[in-house]
């Protein structure tokens, strides 16, 4: 349209030329169309150009700058749960009363409770939120008196000056990595979701990788049970000692992927987790979500007596002995029964354990040093010891090339630094020998060094202020333990217990922890043979 219009004005240009070329009045015409009424004319065109191709602002709301895809039981406006201004087209604006963690367990009871109230109002209280059991047992056995109702009122001591004291400093800054408050360590496979959402969706890296809500998967679990904690023995890991110069096999120095932190030995895995079962498979959300008494057992779904009397959640009866077991991915597993005369003939109550785990973790003798003193120098061959901040603060520091950052570590609840590094070593690592000892029923359990510790301080001014201060425990530190490496009994599972047995018959307390690897024996006991609390 445009070059029309200029053609048209060059055309009646040579007209007015032609005619008259020599009168004034003519030319004058030709000024004025040329100088005042072609530029509005161009003026309106533009305009017009301007208009068609500029359409008016589109409402971007929140999915315009953030691509999700939620689940069908989810399908909701984002500030349904984000709160914040859907409507707002400046990021300052939108974001005014955000909840960027709307599962945090501050938020959800205000954000997840209105749809989820009964499921909320349970899983604040149960042993993964307030994590109880654990942290008292730990501060029982280094003096503890008054049981605490969560792991969040564990107090505060900058300089402590008790080894209670002590201890606390070391659970909420060495020990308090994994739960429900806290995204996990920054490593790839362990860092996850902070509430609701450490379980029901899945991170990688520290990042969402969807926002599709699902039932857990072993992912989420593996986020925190990892380390030689229980669940990293179900896929048969058991992670390698910490000093660089005797891991067995050795490791590159190179940059290399690590997504739990520290390498780790490859196993047999739970038989399980070989046939495709998940931890949910035999851990209900009932279990799991209140503070529950209800547990899995072994005989639950396999001995044909209990099954008679009710059937566990997904197991059904086929035929008249024949149960099948179908798993949360739709797969049916049939169930084996107890046959073999040993589950039926035995004088002794015996766990299942005792004669079907395969190996379990024997950390013996786990020491934690708190060091206040600037030079890390001594601690470059242990850098790596699944603490991120540890390995990033030892690594940095020891580079004289780099500015020495301070050497702290952060509350783990807080997130607030303080002075001092918590290392951590142990005596020894070993799987193959499967300790047995009494439970609280009386029954021959399989048992492991749980709360076999020491812990030290030395301050900035290189004074040693405790000095490797055992945990008081009658029971030196082993607890029963179900490890999760179940397998076929073999030919020497009767010499297993048998051994048990003699030694507990003929045997002084000293004696009876002959049952532990020879350097991990106490020197001195002067208590009767203890029994597990538990």
């Amino acid at each position: 349209m445009l070059e029309s219009v200029i053609k048209s004005c060059r055309r009646n240009r040579v007209i007015y030329h032609a005619q008259q070329p020599h009168n004034g009045v003519i030319f004058s015409r030709f000024w004025i169309m040329t100088r005042i009424i072609f530029p509005l004319l161009l003026l309106f065109l533009l305009a017009g150009c301007r208009e068609e191709s500029m359409p008016a602002a589109k409402l971007l709301q929140c999915t315009g700058c953030h691509a999700v895809e939620l689940d069908t039981n989810h399908e909701l406006s984002c500030i349904t749960c984000h709160r914040g201004n859907n409507e707002a087209q400046d990021k300052e604006t939108a974001h005014i009363q955000l909840i960027a963690r709307p599962a945090h367990p501050d938020s959800m009871g205000d954000v997840c409770g209105p749809c989820h109230g009964a499921t909320v109002a349970g899983v604040i209280d149960s042993q993964h939120f307030t994590l109880k059991n654990s942290t008292n047992t730990f501060r029982e056995v280094f003096g503890a008196e008054k049981p605490l109702t969560n792991f969040l009122e564990v107090p505060v001591k900058e300089n402590p000056e008790n080894i209670l004291e002590l201890a606390d400093d070391l659970l909420r800054r060495r020990c308090f990595r994994c739960h429900p408050y806290s995204p996990g360590d920054n490593y790839p496979a362990v860092g996850h979701g902070v509430g609701c959402s450490a379980c029901h969706l899945s991170f990688f890296e520290g990042k969402l990788q969807s926002h599709t809500f699902q039932k857990p998967q072993d992912q989420q679990c593996l986020s925190c049970h990892y380390g030689n904690y229980v669940g990293f023995d179900y896929y048969g890991r058991f992670e390698h000692d910490y000093n660089a110069e005797y891991r067995t096999p050795y490791t590159t120095k190179n940059a290399h992927f690590r997504p739990f932190g520290v390498e780790y030995h490859q196993l047999v895995p739970d038989i399980h987790q070989q046939k495709g079962l998940v931890c949910v498979d035999c851990h209900s959300g009932q279990e799991l979500m209140r503070d529950s008494a209800v547990k899995p057992s072994c005989a639950a779904c396999h001995s044909g007596d209990e099954l008679a009397k009710s059937l566990p959640p997904r197991v059904e009866r086929r035929e008249k002995d024949a149960f099948v077991l179908q798993a949360g991915n739709g797969k049916e597993h049939p169930i084996p029964l107890l046959q073999h005369p040993a589950h039926f003939n035995n004088p002794e109550k015996i766990t299942c354990q005792a004669c079907h785990a395969q190996w379990t973790f024997n950390d013996i003798s786990k020491h934690y040093l708190r060091s206040d003193v600037d030079d890390v120098d001594p601690w470059t061959l242990l850098a790596t010891q699944g603490s991120f901040e540890v390995e990033n603060l030892v690594e940095h520091n020891s580079d004289f090339n780099n500015t020495e950052l301070p050497l702290q570590m952060t509350d783990k609840i807080t997130r607030t630094p303080r002075q001092g590094l918590w290392l951590k070593g142990f005596t020894m690592r070993r799987w193959e020998e499967v300790v047995l000892g009494r439970d609280r029923d009386g029954a021959i359990a399989t048992m492991r060094p749980m709360l076999d510790y020491s812990l030290s301080w030395i301050d900035e001014e290189e004074n040693v202020r405790f000095d490797s201060l055992m945990a008081i425990d009658n029971m030196q530190g082993l607890r029963p333990y179900v490890p999760h490496t179940t397998g076929p009994a073999g030919v020497f599972y009767r010499e297993r217990i048998d051994n048990y047995l003699k030694k507990e018959q003929t045997a002084t307390t000293r004696e009876f922890y002959t049952l532990l690897p020879r350097r991990s024996r106490p020197r001195h006991h002067t208590s009767p043979i203890p029994h597990s609390p538990f």
